[in-house]
């Protein structure tokens, strides 16, 4: 099997990164993560890259022309499949229009229910039973793009944003490599 050279996209901890790398090395997962890049030159989720000597790139908003920058990046390392873990930037059209269906996202919510930030205040705040998260292609709009993993559990009456981040990131680890499997299977 020819595995799909990825580049993953963070912002922060990098728990969702770190699971794709180690699912990544089974010879059977349909992704080589090829390149890192983040938002963010405080990203703890750096430290993987380094750690399983990936070649990453610190890539912010105060850089001029942060598209161009990344495309090269992409292009230089072949890039033919990007995954959003925790970036905490819009990706612009430029590069979704280049890579049309070929950009996922993971979102802490059963998207299309609390797009955005604050997910988890969002959700104890209409008094939800269940919650979960989204796998979903990346569009021009903001968590919006057709859904590819659901994965679902219900909220007990002690839940606060602490518990649900916990709960839903454990969602998020068997959540994303599902909807990996699910898109080079189809292809």
């Amino acid at each position: 099997m020819v595995k799909k050279k990825t580049c993953v996209f963070i912002s922060g901890q990098g728990s969702n990164l770190k699971n794709l790398i180690l699912r990544s090395r089974d010879k059977s997962f349909p992704i080589k993560i090829s390149l890192i890049i983040s938002s963010n030159n405080n990203a703890k989720g750096i430290n993987y890259a380094k750690k399983f000597k990936i070649p990453y790139q610190i890539v912010n908003a105060k850089h001029r022309n942060p598209d161009n920058k990344i495309l090269k990046s992409l292009n230089k390392f072949n890039i033919s499949f990007i995954c959003l873990a925790g970036y905490m930037k819009i990706i612009s059209n430029k590069i979704v229009n280049k890579f049309e269906k070929k950009i996922i996202n993971i979102h802490p919510s059963l998207l299309p229910k609390f797009k955005g930030l604050n997910t988890y205040t969002k959700v104890l705040k209409n008094c939800e039973k269940k919650t979960g998260c989204t796998v979903h292609y990346v569009n021009n709009k903001l968590d919006d793009g057709d859904i590819i993993v659901k994965k679902i559990f219900y909220i007990n009456s002690n839940d606060n944003e602490n518990t649900l981040k916990k709960k839903t990131q454990t969602m998020e680890y068997k959540a994303y490599p599902e909807a990996i499997i699910k898109i080079f299977r189809n292809r």
